[in-house]
């Protein structure tokens, strides 16, 4: 029989317990059992998540002890985890005509309103538990929680920080705290919080992992790394020490360590759609596009939907030159996600080398609709329609680009190019006169895509008076 934290019996005592309590439910016998004991049935299935022996327990608790608050606070639990929050709500109200201060009564309302979405209702619930709470720091979790559901991260970091503070310990406070402090940008206070833990706690996996991750927000990769291995040193089995180390070392480019310790993750946990697209990644970078393929295939098979690695399929088989087949797996990835502009702009390129240049006119034209916010586009949008001949369209991309990127020197030469090769002479000067003022380094531009251009005297000229 598995372990459970029940309060008011050990082990031994409550496995007896159960097993009567099971016996009377399989037999149809009856039997007694006090309220304590009943209560402790209850959690016990609520913790293993049969409800249905949760509502057997509950009825036969009900039955037995009708005039018992906790049993009906348990019984709306129940309700609002089958979700008939009204009916659970409803039973809550009537509990707390006559038991107006019952701290278990505020912490479920307050959960099933979250559950609700109605987080003001929540907190004000969990607020109203406070004043009755033998351990607080489970009711500043509960507060925590909701503001981080309220997308209130700042009020969240407070109310978790007093849960810490009273219950060093709480560890789904202590990585809600992390996450806090990842949404707030606060990283350098994370560092700071979690070091001075470890300082107090210096065998707590949790505190080194989190600091690991505090780490790898700042970008100090090699201390994350050491912190992860702080964690498992003190804690070998736990998979996301390794899965974020293995992040860290992706991001020092040590491909093949990385590979390992993503590895690493399946001794301890189930195979992952995500660690295989990492793995898979790691191998691309290595130009080890079979292997690459490999992963990407293991991380679609468990996860279909998941349009990043069907695209790394189709990017790989690029580069193996494998065009035709590699664009199946693009279509694929936009499929599952339509408006993602990466996935226009990669249709776009592979459509480009195909020589499906309206296709890949279409593309890029879509890359801009959804709103992609680098100008690099737009160059290869220019470049593509220029390449084909249709310079009127190329010359009105770049001044509808220069509108949207004025401060971007790449966008303002390659317009000025093509006001010159279109006969706009004047305007092509002022366009150049521009894009030197914002940077002078890159005019060497004009002549890679414009060579006759070196023979160009007012050209030359133009250049020369912004040589410093």
């Amino acid at each position: 029989m598995s372990e459970f934290d029940g309060e008011g019996f050990d082990d031994q005592d409550f496995e007896k317990i159960l097993k009567r309590f099971e016996d009377m439910i399989s037999s149809g016998n009856s039997a007694f059992f006090d309220a304590d004991e009943i209560e402790e049935v209850i959690e016990y299935y609520f913790q293993w998540l049969n409800y249905d022996m949760v509502k057997k327990a509950i009825d036969f608790g009900i039955k037995h002890y009708p005039y018992s608050s906790i049993i009906k606070i348990k019984q709306a639990q129940y309700l609002s985890s089958q979700h008939f929050t009204k009916e659970a709500l409803s039973l809550l109200n009537e509990i707390e005509q006559t038991e107006s201060q019952n701290f278990d009564l505020f912490m479920t309302r307050g959960y099933i309103y979250s559950q609700m979405g109605l987080g003001e209702q929540a907190i004000e619930n969990f607020k109203n538990a406070l004043p009755l709470a033998e351990y607080k720091d489970e009711v500043y979790l509960a507060l925590g929680v909701e503001f981080l559901n309220e997308d209130k991260p700042d009020d969240a970091l407070y109310y978790l920080k007093k849960a810490i503070k009273i219950n060093p310990r709480n560890e789904v406070a202590l990585n809600e705290l992390s996450l806090c402090f990842d949404l707030t940008a606060k990283s350098e206070e994370a560092i700071s919080f979690f070091e001075d833990y470890i300082e107090e706690f210096p065998y707590s996996y949790y505190a080194w992992f989190n600091l690991g991750l505090a780490y790898n927000r700042f970008g100090l990769y090699e201390k994350a790394i050491d912190a992860y291995d702080y964690a498992l040193a003190i804690n070998d089995k736990f998979s996301s020490a390794y899965f974020n180390k293995a992040n860290s070392l992706a991001q020092l480019e040590r491909y093949a360590e990385a590979i390992e310790t993503y590895k690493e993750t399946f001794k301890h946990e189930n195979h992952d759609a995500n660690t295989y697209y990492y793995i898979g990644e790691c191998y691309e970078n290595l130009n080890q596009f079979e292997d690459a393929l490999t992963n990407y295939n293991k991380c679609v098979k468990l996860d279909p939907a998941h349009g990043d690695a069907w695209l790394a399929i189709g990017v790989c088989l690029d580069a193996m030159n494998r065009l035709i087949e590699g664009i199946h797996y693009i279509k694929k990835a936009i499929e599952i996600n339509p408006n993602d502009a990466e996935y226009w702009y990669v249709f776009a390129e592979i459509q480009q080398k195909l020589g499906f240049l309206e296709e890949a006119a279409m593309a890029y034209q879509r890359v801009i609709e959804l709103g992609y916010t680098e100008h690099d586009v737009w160059l290869d949008y220019a470049k593509l329609l220029d390449e084909a001949g249709y310079y009127k369209d190329c010359a009105e991309a770049l001044a509808k680009a220069c509108e949207v990127f004025p401060d971007v020197a790449e966008l303002q030469y390659r317009y000025g190019i093509i006001l010159l090769e279109t006969g706009k002479r004047l305007q092509g000067m002022e366009h150049f006169a521009k894009a030197l003022e914002l940077d002078y380094s890159k005019h060497s531009d004009i002549f890679e895509y414009a060579p006759a251009l070196k023979e160009d005297k007012d050209v030359l000229e133009l250049i020369n008076s912004y040589k410093s």
